[in-house]
């Protein structure tokens, strides 16, 4: 399975990028993860309009591995 780095992050932010392509990254970030957890910070019911903020802990010791 591929761990995402602290470096990969930034990949996240690139745009543009379809709906499958971002969820197929936060999904890597979330199994590479100790500790995760998201909160709505808001929602629009006019516009479809959201915000959503995940955090969380990466798992340091199997990004290691991954790297060799």
């Amino acid at each position: 399975m591929v761990r995402f780095r602290m470096d990969d992050l930034k990949s996240i932010e690139q745009a543009p990028t379809s709906p499958g392509s971002l969820r197929s990254k936060i999904a890597e970030v979330i199994l590479s993860s100790t500790h995760a957890k998201c909160r709505v910070e808001s929602i629009n019911p006019e516009t479809g309009e959201y915000r959503v903020v995940l955090q969380g802990t990466l798992d340091r010791e199997a990004s290691k591995f991954s790297e060799f």
